[in-house]
């Protein structure tokens, strides 16, 4: 579940021919370059989200923060996706490799043995970014938002108007779109031990070669 929020089929061809990148600062259907992936490597949070699909709306009600960490790995093409769910008042932890496709601008993932892949939507401007799915289906499609600001409260009203105009724009209507609760993160002490780890991890290697 927490992987289909990262990765799933898509098409951005409404969201180009809809929006005016130059008014709503967004970057759409380009190559995925090096200063791209360092861009992304950051931490994020998954904020609003609008999906046709009962039963993952119904599993975006029940969480209750998202944030995650990305790492590109510019060697063999691929990312690394740390995340972290409070999902009834419990931190959930995934770790995954994401592999990244350039030339098209998508990242993809082997899930059940079946290959998924994901657009990605720049929005520099906003500091955010938006991920859009199954777009064909009348029945399956949606939108999100991850943003490096924290809580609805902290969304700029130009970053808000931008992502319901888009919400819009794939044939969606407003009342579609969920906000996380991230007043009830429960994943901070697991994250700075997670964090702890990985510092002492990378300097074991160092301390190899003294």
């Amino acid at each position: 579940m927490a992987l289909h929020t990262v990765l799933v089929m898509l098409s951005l061809l409404p969201l180009l021919e809809a929006q005016n990148p130059e008014h709503a600062g967004i970057t759409i259907g380009e190559p995925i370059t090096n200063e791209t992936l360092g861009w992304l490597s950051d931490k994020w949070f998954f904020i609003p989200v609008a999906d046709l699909k009962p039963d993952y709306r119904q599993e975006i009600q029940k969480m209750q923060m998202v944030f995650f960490y990305l790492t590109p790995k510019l060697i063999n093409d691929t990312m690394e996706l740390r995340e972290y769910h409070t999902i009834d008042d419990h931190c959930v932890y995934n770790s995954t490799l994401l592999e990244i496709h350039t030339e098209n601008g998508t990242l993809s993932k082997y899930r059940g043995g079946v290959e998924t892949f994901a657009h990605l939507t720049v929005l520099k401007k906003h500091e955010a970014f938006m991920l859009a799915f199954d777009l064909k289906d009348v029945k399956k499609r949606g939108l999100s938002l991850r943003s490096t600001l924290k809580s609805q409260t902290d969304i700029t009203p130009e970053l808000q108007e931008v992502f319901q105009k888009a919400v819009k724009h794939v044939g969606m209507d407003e009342s579609e779109i969920i906000f996380v609760d991230w007043k009830k993160d429960r994943s901070h002490q697991q994250e700075k031990k997670q964090l702890e780890v990985e510092k002492e991890t990378k300097k074991d290697p160092e301390e190899g070669e003294a």
